[in-house]
């Protein structure tokens, strides 16, 4: 089966609810895109509201409150909102990892794997039935002389030590008070928690989800979405292969990639769509291939997304491909162009008034920068 990578852009485009926004509730849509990285609040909303209907900021912090979704470290060791059936699915993937066993995670953060072991028991006991701040889970370890050598390192609000908890089903962040975290228990916080499957058994479930919403796509890149590649290829590559039928191989100009089977038919239909949209920062169309990927992201240009610090611009999306960036000065979303070339005329004023309602400010106009 060969495609073209401009149906897999319109496909994915409406795939992600972006040409095609949703009526459905928050869930669903953070359901759909395998979670909603949330390291900063505003970024997360503004991905929520613009694959809804009728943009709205605020939608995402109502559904975290109501208990639909809960926040935890996830892919790549980010913050994320997620369902409980997707925290299932790829919770189990990122402690495949072991990364906490790797000697140069070790070596950064002071911590053997035993330690890790110790530490993992004594949260899930302090945490259980009760959410605590930072500062208070921290003071409650360090009564215990064990985990003094950790001190610094657990009031560090990168939660590096923490992760690997999260990743086993022993800790998320709980309910803030004011502007300070707290950190919970999935099991207190999500009514009828189980306890987390086993990697093998949740793989099925993450590699079609994945692919439902960023296929088609290889192995590589759905790890590298996942753990910025630290699971075991041969392992990833079984995940895939033990889904057997379910997964239909396409050839993409030339790239083989892998499509959930029930989804092949629909892609081979798809015809090109011409489009413009403007997407947040951090915004999941992009995380989900990776700034890598070149057919999305011209590689002359990763550096004008992928910034310093971590930081993933705002994006101009033209026909599927990021071919732009913006930012907010004043009333006026102030657009970069790649290679110089002029922002699209058609259907530009109709893509800021949306992005404009998911952030909830008021547009003036367009400029160029």
């Amino acid at each position: 089966m060969q495609v073209s990578w401009d149906q897999v852009f319109t496909w994915r485009l409406a795939r992600q609810y972006i040409s095609d926004p949703t009526s459905a509730q928050v869930p669903v849509i953070v359901e759909r895109l395998c979670g909603v990285q949330t390291q900063v609040g505003s970024a997360a909303e503004a991905a929520v509201a613009l694959r809804r209907k009728t943009p709205k900021s605020g939608a995402l912090s109502q559904a975290l409150s109501k208990g639909t979704l809960f926040k935890t470290w996830a892919m790549r060791g980010t913050l994320h909102a997620l369902t409980p059936e997707s925290a299932a699915a790829f919770l189990p993937l990122m402690a495949a990892t072991r990364i906490w066993e790797k000697p140069s995670w070790q070596k950064t953060f002071g911590a053997t794997p035993a330690e890790v072991e110790a530490l993992t028991a004594a949260v899930s006991q302090i945490l259980e039935n009760k959410a605590l701040t930072r500062d208070e889970l921290v003071e409650a370890l360090l009564a215990d002389k064990a985990f003094h050598k950790m001190g610094e390192e657990l009031k560090s609000g990168w939660g590096a030590l923490l992760k690997p908890l999260a990743w086993q089903g022993a800790l998320c962040h709980g309910a803030a008070q004011g502007n300070r975290v707290t950190f919970t228990t999935p099991a207190k916080l999500i009514a009828g928690w189980k306890s987390l499957p086993e990697p093998d058994a949740a793989a099925p479930a993450a590699v079609t989800a994945y692919l439902g919403a960023y296929g088609p796509a290889t192995p590589d890149a759905f790890d590298g979405w996942l753990s910025r590649n630290n699971n075991r290829k041969p392992a990833v590559r079984g995940w895939f292969s033990d889904l057997g039928d379910a997964l239909t191989q396409v050839d993409i100009e030339g790239t083989k990639a892998y499509i959930r089977a029930e989804h092949a038919d629909e892609l081979a239909a798809v015809q090109p769509q011409k489009s413009v949209h403007f997407l947040g920062a951090f915004d999941q169309y992009v995380l989900g291939p990776g700034t890598k990927d070149t057919e999305l992201l011209p590689a002359a240009h990763r550096s004008d997304v992928s910034r310093t610090a971590g930081w993933i611009a705002p994006l101009v999306v033209v026909d599927g491909r990021i071919a732009g960036t913006w930012e907010r000065d004043g009333g006026n979303l102030v657009v970069s162009m790649f290679d110089g070339a002029k922002p699209p005329a058609k259907k530009l004023d109709a893509a800021a008034s949306r992005v404009a309602a998911a952030l909830g400010i008021d547009v003036v106009k367009v400029v160029s920068a």
